[in-house]
């Protein structure tokens, strides 16, 4: 009984945290390295709440950062570790802002919107630290537990990417012309398929369906510096697994790191985007690799109601070389028909068709004018 009252009052204790202190300061450990290029002007975790589950605490974390760069460089990218345990599973998680373009002294913000989960017991039921932090010369600040150099400096080439393709329409074919090409932007995001796409370790299939083993096709890309050969995946029911595919490197680079992107296909004909598989290799000019990623894609409807399989397309999505320089495709790439209906766009392209969408033509028009 007496356990049972320690626990409650911790977890009042923790809960009043939240609401008393406006900065956090008594719940939340924010550290930034003494050199840190960013530093923390205010910190506001008033929408935070921690609440029993079991024998832990849930911490749905609302909150909002103010930083400031502190260097002399443009920022184009943060990454932050949020951390409540570091070895429970749901402990821990990351909140990156990419697209941006902070100059020297200029304050900007981070949103964290998180759920994570901690053991009961004292210290800070959160701690933020800096994981990175990406400059407008590509050059990287922080520790990159989580790799959020190479995710940011990609998200940086698909921005100057995207800035490029429409500043380019812009200027050879006027505001009416961008403004068509947003709209058809848009108009690609709205038809995407609301679908989820779960990736867990591989195991063995559990649908009732049997499994059967499918050879996948690929959509070559003309400019990727990796060709894809051959590849195998099962496949039962919502669930494909033992994904199987040999590469080869046609570039005169030494390549360390990439992604494999995955179309499925389902019983209705309908084709989706599931994401990319990432693999680290050693891929010498000219060898060849087989790349058998120990995961596993399930897909759902919204509503939960799994959707049947019946096959798949894989593409390259990204490659690092050993240098640390990366490949992304081209827009003329993304225009391919079968890429163009079921990719993502960009977080930029996303933030551009947003400020037309909020602001209008005029605003879009002024910011793609403010950069070269």
């Amino acid at each position: 009984m007496r356990g049972r009252i320690a626990i409650l009052g911790l977890l009042a204790a923790a809960s009043a945290a939240w609401a008393q202190a406006p900065d956090a300061r008594s719940s939340v450990k924010i550290n930034l390295p003494p050199d840190s290029p960013v530093t923390l002007v205010s910190a506001d975790w008033g929408e935070s709440r921690a609440t029993p589950r079991g024998g832990a605490m849930q911490l749905d974390l609302h909150a909002s950062l103010q930083l400031r760069n502190a260097g002399p460089r443009r920022v184009r990218g943060v990454t932050l570790l949020v951390l409540a345990q570091d070895v429970t599973p749901g402990g821990k998680a990351s909140v990156s802002a990419p697209s941006l373009d902070v100059g020297a002294a200029e304050v900007f913000p981070v949103r964290i919107d998180l759920r994570l989960l901690r053991p009961l017991g004292a210290g800070p039921l959160v701690e933020v630290g800096l994981d990175g932090v990406l400059f407008d010369d590509l050059s990287f600040y922080g520790p990159d537990r989580l790799n959020s150099r190479r995710s940011m400096t990609s998200w940086e080439l698909e921005a100057r990417r995207d800035r490029r393709h429409f500043k380019s329409i812009l200027e050879a074919r006027g505001a009416e012309e961008l403004r068509n090409q947003v709209l058809a932007s848009l108009a690609r995001q709205s038809e995407r398929p609301k679908l989820d796409v779960q990736m867990a370790r591989a195991g063995r299939a559990t649908n009732v369906e049997p499994e059967r083993e499918v050879q996948f096709a690929f959509l070559l890309l003309p400019d990727a510096p990796v060709e894809p050969l051959a590849g195998l995946a099962r496949i039962s029911g919502n669930q494909a697994r033992a994904l199987r595919i040999e590469v080869r490197n046609r570039s005169d680079r030494a390549i360390r790191h990439l992604e494999i992107g995955w179309i499925l296909r389902d019983r209705q004909g309908r084709e989706f985007l599931a994401g990319a598989v990432p693999a680290e290799v050693t891929l010498e000019p000219g060898g060849r690799v087989r790349i058998a990623p120990e995961t596993a894609l399930r897909v759902t409807e919204r509503a939960g109601q799994p959707v049947p399989l019946d096959g798949m397309t894989a593409y390259v999505a990204q490659v690092e070389f050993s240098d640390g320089k990366l490949w992304i495709p081209s827009r003329a790439t993304l225009a391919d028909p079968k890429l163009a209906r079921v990719a993502a766009p960009s977080p930029e392209e996303q933030r551009l068709t947003e400020l037309y969408r909020k602001k209008g033509l005029n605003a879009l028009v002024e910011e793609l004018k403010r950069f070269q």
